[in-house]
C-alpha cells in the first residue's frame, strides 16, 4: 500500500501490480498474498493515507471565534486535500470500475461532513435541520476534493491562493446562513 500510494506521488496515477510490487520490492505471488485483489489494495492504501492525513490533522476548537475557526479550518483543509490530492488524483481515473474507490470516496465524505459539523457547530444549530443539513453540503462542495482539484490543477493556482479562495468561499456561506 506505501508503494501504491507512493507511485501515485510521484504521478503514476495507473500503476499497475507490477510497478507497485517493483517498487515494494516483493512478489507477484506476496502481493496477492497480502491483499486478495485490487479492492483490498485500494483499502488498504485508503487505510494508509487516512493514517497519514490524521498525523497532520490539529482539531479546530469549536470555542474559536468564527473568523478565526474559519481560517483554521481551510488552511488545515487546504494542507489536507494538498496532501491526498495524488490519491484524489488517481482514484477519479479508476472510480467507475471500482466499488472500494467509491466506498473509500463515501468515507473522506462523511469524514468531511463530520469535521464541519463540529468546527462550525454554533452557525449550524441557528439553523433549521434541514438548513444545517443544506449548509453543511454547501461547505461541502466547496471544500471537496473536486473544488481543490479545480483550484490547483485547472485553474492553476497556488496552495496559497487556492486556500484564500476556500476561506472566502466558506467565509461567504456561514455568513450568509446567519
Amino acid at each position: 500500500m506505501n508503494a501504491l500510494l507512493e507511485l501515485i506521488g510521484e504521478g503514476d496515477l495507473l500503476a499497475s501490480p507490477e510497478r507497485v510490487v517493483q517498487r515494494a520490492g516483493v512478489s507477484l505471488r506476496t502481493l496477492w498474498t497480502n491483499f486478495k485483489d485490487l479492492e483490498g489494495l485500494y483499502a488498504a492504501a485508503n487505510q494508509r493515507l487516512i493514517e497519514l492525513l490524521r498525523e497532520v490533522y490539529q482539531p479546530i476548537p469549536p470555542s474559536l471565534p468564527l473568523r478565526e475557526r474559519i481560517d483554521a479550518f481551510c488552511r488545515q483543509r487546504g494542507r489536507l486535500l494538498e496532501l491526498a490530492a495524488p490519491a484524489t488524483r488517481a482514484t477519479q481515473l479508476r472510480l467507475p470500475y471500482s466499488a472500494q474507490l467509491r466506498r473509500n470516496r463515501a468515507v473522506h465524505h462523511r469524514r468531511s461532513c463530520e469535521e464541519l459539523r463540529t468546527v462550525f457547530a454554533a452557525e449550524l444549530a441557528a439553523l433549521e435541520p434541514l438548513e444545517s443539513d443544506r449548509a453543511v453540503l454547501d461547505l461541502a462542495v466547496n471544500t471537496s476534493p473536486a473544488a481543490w482539484s479545480l483550484l490547483r490543477d485547472e485553474l492553476a493556482l497556488s496552495q496559497p491562493a487556492a486556500t484564500e479562495v476556500l476561506i472566502r468561499s466558506v467565509t461567504a456561506l456561514l455568513t450568509a446562513v446567519r
